[in-house]
């Protein structure tokens, strides 16, 4: 069996799981699949999923998913190629072709008034051409995708298409091997080459800044304006390390004073502007007429800050038309070898955003609270369900791939025992925790902003609250977010699975956060501290009384959030909005009462919470006892080597000196000195553990 046909089998499986559990078809399934992984990749931003196609007549049309970047003017259309077949298949030119006219009908439909005005209004073909039609002056780029799980018979990078109504389009896909590729990465997908000469005309001269004998390369380059707006034009929001790209998804704003430089003092854009930080696998180099050296081309490039000027220079060239002829960037290329690509490129990326917006909740796959969930989750069982001899765990995905990864070499013996323990339904990813901490927050219209914008603002959340307040993000927080979790999973299939929802296929997930924020709302407004999470955690079920509740609130909200302005139709777009919110909180759904045994009281709830936070305060303090015992063989050498790096401060250096000498009883001040010096070292690539 080759390794393609594998991962055809694995993903049939990964189909077949993904619409059991979400009780949508299978080819949803599939677009769900592929459109977070396109996400990951930069190939899209969030998606949603709505499929409409016309297969007879002269211009028949088929879209899947879309979503648009307002501020950016870059509307995102995905398209489906899914084969239910078991053999693997070949995608050719002639296939893609069709693929991308049907697109593109679908475009040009979209921007008639006759073909919106007789569409259904609660259409999936409606809820993707109305914004078209509404935002068809903003729209300066459209990037189409096609996922497919068949294997492209050529890889193919993206490609410009013609124009469709004026706008240039790039078309791009994402076949079976990409998507695998993506999936296995640790990084972020596959490499991108840019060839430099063909798209400026010629090589681009640089300085060589470091020496051929260091693990790294440096250079230093000036890239024309129109060269960097066209590769990005190309390849968008791939050309963006991962932290930079969910942060610029997040918070879209241009920069109006990169605009203004363009626009009145273009010869002066390099002097003024900070200019790029990138990261290449490799570079090739030629030599120009007087021997200086020249780029020609870049592996691998990823740009680790100065995303938002790239983006306003496309931005510029799209919505002003200014002319970026005498606009230069400067840009530092520091070319690292694959190997330390995930070790290296973090670091650059952390340490080139430390003076601007990027927070260090944007970095927040490594935030210790990560961590520390990731910790719970390998520790913590869950109370085995009624009928169940042992519970199993509640699996935390703090980085792609790491549930996946856990059973990459074992056995079918150890994959069996591992899915046992950490059954598929249990795993949380933390854009999928985000969701769940949010809705119950009561803020559905956060979550219906998609993934990424729902996961920045759980982040900058979760990054106060660390600061000020971490021993309450401890075991029972955990534990109330797994039950969350299992309440917000039981309710979508039965979402999906209604026969009211059957009638009318749509807005499934904006069904479910507001229905449970709303639930969740009505029982604090009745004076109590909300649903009781711990007893569903103890019972790893919803009770049948809740169930009751859900199902019959549930068509009243779907019904509810329809209910649009009138100058706001789509509902999609309604629902991101705290008004729709203000509207729906408001109202007076008739449901049954909510029975006290379901709810948990407000001075119960906070002496459980001043209780949890004590025991994890403690649980803290007997790590670091821990912790120091584990640093007295090897203190004079820590200590040696925080000197060379400039990080020993006379606390820390007299803590060290201590425990050199067997002494661990420290004070207050040097056991946080320790602390402080610990993670200095993790931040300089010499975490204290690899030591010695």
């Amino acid at each position: 069996m080759t390794d393609l046909q594998a991962a055809l089998d694995e993903l049939r499986d990964d189909v077949m799981l993904e619409a059991e559990a979400g009780g949508i078809f299978q080819q949803e399934a599939f677009f769900q699949l592929y459109a977070e992984v396109a996400s990951d990749s930069g190939d899209a931003i969030d998606l949603e999923h709505a499929h409409a196609h016309r297969d007879g007549g002269s211009r028949p049309y088929r879209v899947d998913g879309h979503a648009f970047d307002h501020d950016r003017g870059t509307l995102y259309m995905a398209v489906c190629d899914f084969r239910d077949g078991a053999e693997l298949e070949t995608l050719n030119a002639a296939q893609i072709d069709s693929f991308l006219r049907r697109v593109a009908n679908f475009f040009e439909n979209s921007l008639r008034p006759d073909f919106v005005n007789a569409l259904e209004d609660s259409s999936a073909a409606f809820s993707v051409a109305y914004p078209i039609f509404t935002n068809r002056a903003s729209i300066k780029r459209l990037r189409i995708v096609l996922f497919s799980n068949a294997r492209l018979v050529a890889r193919r990078a993206p490609q410009l298409a013609d124009e469709i109504a004026g706008v240039p389009v790039v078309f791009s896909v994402l076949d079976l091997a990409r998507y695998t590729e993506i999936q296995r990465a640790s990084s972020t997908g596959a490499a991108i080459e840019i060839d430099i000469a063909a798209i400026a005309g010629a090589p681009l001269p640089c300085l060589r800044a470091s020496s051929s004998s260091e693990e790294h390369e440096s250079y230093l380059l000036a890239i024309p304006g129109d060269v960097l707006a066209d590769v990005y034009g190309l390849h968008g929001a791939r050309l963006l390390e991962q932290n930079v790209r969910t942060y610029l998804q997040a918070k879209t704003k241009v920069n109006r004073g990169i605009l203004t430089t363009i626009k009145d003092a273009p010869q002066m854009f390099f002097a003024f502007n900070n200019g790029l930080t990138a990261t290449a696998s490799a570079v090739r180099l030629e030599k120009l007429g007087d021997g200086q050296p020249a780029i020609s081309s870049i592996s691998n490039l990823q740009i680790v800050n100065g995303g938002q000027t790239t983006a306003s220079i496309l931005y510029a060239k799209d919505f002003s038309g200014s002319s970026l002829e005498r606009v230069h960037v400067p840009v530092k290329l520091s070319v690292v070898p694959e190997s330390a690509i995930e070790q290296i490129v973090p670091k650059i990326s952390r340490f080139a955003n430390t003076q601007n917006r990027i927070s260090e909740a944007d970095f927040f796959s490594s935030h210790p609270f990560h961590l520390q969930m990731e910790r719970f989750s390998r520790r913590l069982a869950a109370p085995p369900q009624a009928g169940a001899l042992s519970g199993s765990k509640w699996f935390y995905e703090r980085a792609r791939g790491q549930y996946r990864d856990g059973m990459a070499y074992a056995t079918e013996a150890e994959k069996r025992k591992y899915q046992l323990e950490f059954p598929k339904d249990k795993v949380i990813e933390k854009t999928d925790l985000a969701k769940y901490v949010i809705t119950f927050d009561c803020r559905p219209d956060i979550v219906s902003r998609h993934a990424q914008k729902c996961f920045m603002y759980f982040a900058e959340q979760i990054a106060k609250q660390w600061k000020t307040s971490q021993s309450s993000l401890n075991e029972n927080w955990y534990r109330s977010a797994c039950a969350m979790a299992l309440l917000f999973n039981w309710t979508d299939r039965m979402v999906a699975r209604s026969e009211w929802y059957a009638t009318d296929r749509a807005y499934k997930s904006q069904t479910v956060t507001y229905t449970l924020a709303w639930l969740t709302n009505r029982i604090i407004s009745n004076g109590k501290a909300g649903l009781d999470f711990l007893h569903i955690w103890k019972t790893q079920d919803v009770p049948s009384e809740l169930q009751n509740l859900i199902e019959i609130l549930a068509p009243l909200v779907a019904r509810a959030i329809r209910e649009t302005p009138e100058n706001l139709m789509n509902v999609g777009e309604y629902c991101k909005t705290q008004g729709c919110w203000e509207q729906i909180s408001k109202r007076d759904f008739e449901i049954p009462d909510i029975p006290d045994h379901l709810t948990a009281d407000q001075e119960d709830t906070k002496s459980e919470e001043r209780s949890a936070r004590s025991a994890a305060r403690l649980d803290s303090e007997i790590e670091l006892d821990v912790f120091l015992l584990s640093l007295v063989s090897k203190a004079d050498l820590v200590r040696r080597i925080a000197d060379r790096r400039g990080l020993l401060s006379p606390k820390s250096s007299g803590a060290l000196e201590k425990l050199h000498r067997g002494v661990t009883s420290l004070s207050r001040p040097e056991r946080n000195a320790i602390r402080l010096l610990v993670k200095r070292l993790a931040e300089e690539g010499a975490p204290v553990e690899t030591i010695g």
